[in-house]
C-alpha cells in the first residue's frame, strides 16, 4: 500500500481504538505510526495492542512504526479536606511538604525538588495554567505565594514551574519499568517526556542504546533554550504544544513551533507536531476550520508527521479523525505553493559537508533535472533514507532495507515508503532490485528514470557514497 502524500500520521491507540477492526480502519484511513501512551493503560493493555499491530503488519506486508510514549514526572498538588477550594485573586496560599489534606489556605506539594529550585518572584501554574501564583517567600520545604489569577482548585491538579530548570530526572521509576516493557515488546520509537536538558536525552540513550530510537518531547521552555543541543542528541523531536502552551504565553507557541521545525530540518532529524490538532473531533465528526488550518500550517512548514492524541484514543470518531488529517495533508501537498515553500526553506549544503550530504544534495538536483519517477535508497541503518528525506526532493523516496527495525522506524519520516528486502551483494544487483521494486511498488513504469543512492561497502551503516541513474 502506497500513501499519496509525504507527511506522516501518528495515531494514538486507546479505549476507542483497541479492537482489530478499528485498528485496521485507522491504518487504511492513513495512520503510519501508532502511539502507545504509557500514561494510561496497564502492561497487559500495551501487550495486547502491540501484538495487534504486529499482526496487522504481517497481514498488510507494510512496516508499521510503534511509538511508546513515556509518562515522565507528574507534578501535582495533594488532596483537600472538603474537596475543591476557591483561591481568591490577591489572597495568600501556602504550599508545603506536609502530607495532610489541605484547605483554602494551604496544600501539600509533595515534590521537594520544586522547593529546592524556587526563588522569590518565581511563578507557579496550577491546573494547566488556569491558576497562577507568585512566590513571595520560600524555603526547602515550603513556599508562601500570592494568588495572581484565582479560581477553583481541585485535588491532584498539575503544577508547572515556568522559567525554572527543576532538578528532576526525565525518567521516573515508573518510566524505567515502562521503558523495560516497551523495549521487551520491541517498540521502534521511545518518546521521552519532561526533557529539560541535553543530559536528559543522554541518560535515556545510556539505557536504550540502539534498541529503539528516541523522540525528545519539547514541552519545557528550558528545552527550547538548548534546542540545537537536544535535537542533535535525539533521533527525532516532538513539538508537545500542550505543555508549552501552559508554561509560555500562547502567542509564543507558533513562533517556537516554527523554530523547532527549522532546527530539525537543518540537522536532518524527523519532527512531529502534536497536541490538540483536531481536538474538536473528540466529540464532533468534523473539525473546526481553525484546526484544519493548524494541521495545514504544520505541513506547509515541512513537518515529518502530525499526531492525533485523544482524537483517536478516546474520541467518538477515531477513524474519521485520521481520514480528515489524511485529506488535509493531501490537499496541502497538492498546492503548488507547498513545493515553493519547501524549496524556499531548504538549507544549502555547508562548506566542508560530508560525503553523504554531498551525494544527497547531488541526488536532489539530479532528480529535479531529470524529472525522475522515484528515488530508491538502499540502506542498512536507515541513515541514507533519512539524509535523502532531509533534502525534501520532488520525487517520492522508496527505501529498501534488509533491517526490519530500520524499515519500521522510517515509517515516521517524511516522504519515505519503506520496504523490507533481502540483502544485496553488489551494485548491479542493487540496481536491478531498485528497478524491480520501483515497478512492484508502483513508483515507476518501464522506460522511466530512477535515481538510486547507497553506501559502499553494502551493509556498513553511515557510508552513503554512491548515486546511480537507471532506466526501469
Amino acid at each position: 500500500m502506497r500513501r499519496s502524500r509525504n507527511a506522516k500520521i501518528v495515531a494514538t491507540l486507546g479505549p476507542a481504538s483497541s479492537d482489530k477492526d478499528t485498528v485496521w480502519r485507522l491504518f487504511l484511513a492513513g495512520a503510519d505510526v501508532f502511539r502507545l501512551n504509557f500514561s494510561h493503560g496497564s502492561a497487559d493493555d500495551h501487550r495486547a495492542r502491540f501484538a495487534l499491530l504486529r499482526e496487522l503488519e504481517a497481514e498488510t506486508g507494510r512496516p508499521i512504526g510503534i511509538l511508546a510514549d513515556l509518562q515522565g514526572p507528574k507534578l501535582r498538588v495533594g488532596t483537600f479536606v472538603d474537596g475543591a477550594v476557591m483561591l481568591a485573586e490577591g489572597g495568600a496560599f501556602r504550599l508545603d511538604l506536609d502530607a495532610s489534606a489541605g484547605d483554602g489556605r494551604r496544600a501539600c506539594l509533595p515534590h521537594p525538588e520544586i522547593f529546592a529550585a524556587l526563588v522569590p518572584g518565581a511563578e507557579l501554574l496550577l491546573d494547566d495554567g488556569r491558576l497562577r501564583l507568585v512566590v513571595e517567600h520560600c524555603g526547602a520545604d515550603f513556599a508562601e505565594t500570592r494568588v495572581v489569577v484565582g479560581g477553583k482548585l481541585s485535588e491532584r491538579k498539575g503544577v508547572n514551574v515556568p522559567g525554572v530548570v527543576l532538578p528532576i530526572a526525565a525518567l521516573t521509576a515508573k518510566d524505567r519499568r515502562d521503558l523495560a516493557l516497551a523495549l521487551e515488546l520491541g517498540a521502534d520509537w521511545i518518546a521521552l517526556s519532561f526533557v529539560q536538558r541535553p543530559e536528559d536525552v543522554a541518560e535515556a540513550r545510556a539505557l536504550i542504546g540502539d534498541r529503539a530510537a528516541i523522540v525528545s518531547k519539547l514541552e519545557k521552555p528550558s528545552a527550547v533554550d538548548r534546542l540545537d543541543e537536544i535535537v542533535a542528541l535525539s533521533d527525532a523531536v516532538m513539538v508537545a504544544r500542550g505543555d508549552l502552551g501552559v508554561e509560555l504565553p500562547a502567542e509564543r507557541v507558533p513562533v517556537i513551533q516554527k523554530r523547532i521545525l527549522r532546527s530539525c530540518r537543518r540537522l536532518g532529524k524527523p519532527v512531529i507536531v502534536a497536541t490538540q490538532m483536531l481536538e474538536s473531533m473528540v466529540e464532533s465528526p468534523v473539525p473546526t476550520r481553525a484546526e484544519a488550518s493548524d494541521v495545514a500550517t504544520a505541513i506547509y512548514d515541512g513537518a515529518d508527521a502530525v499526531m492525533l492524541s485523544a482524537e483517536s484514543a478516546s474520541g467518538k470518531h477515531p477513524v474519521e479523525a485520521v481520514d480528515m488529517m489524511n485529506r488535509i495533508i493531501e490537499q496541502v501537498e497538492a498546492d503548488p505553493q507547498y513545493r515553493q515553500m519547501i524549496d524556499a526553506s531548504h538549507d544549502a549544503a555547508s562548506v566542508g559537508c560530508d560525503v553523504a550530504e554531498a551525494v544527497c544534495v547531488a541526488m536532489r538536483h539530479t532528480v529535479a533535472l531529470l524529472h525522475a519517477a522515484a528515488i530508491v535508497c538502499y540502506t542498512s541503518s536507515g541513515h541514507t533514507s533519512l539524509r535523502a528525506a532531509r533534502e525534501r526532493p520532488e520525487s517520492p523516496v522508496l527505501s529498501l532495507t534488509p533491517n526490519l527495525s530500520a524499515a519500521r522506524r522510517l515509517a515516521l519520516v517524511w516522504g519515505i515508503h519503506s520496504v523490507h528486502i533481502d540483502d544485496v551483494a553488489d551494485v548491479h544487483q542493487m540496481t536491478d532490485l531498485a528497478c524491480a521494486m520501483a515497478r512492484r511498488e508502483r513508483f515507476a513504469q518501464p522506460g522511466q528514470t530512477i535515481v538510486a543512492i547507497a553506501g559502499m561497502p553494502f551493509g556498513t551503516p553511515g557510508t552513503t557514497n554512491l548515486m546511480r541513474v537507471a532506466t526501469v
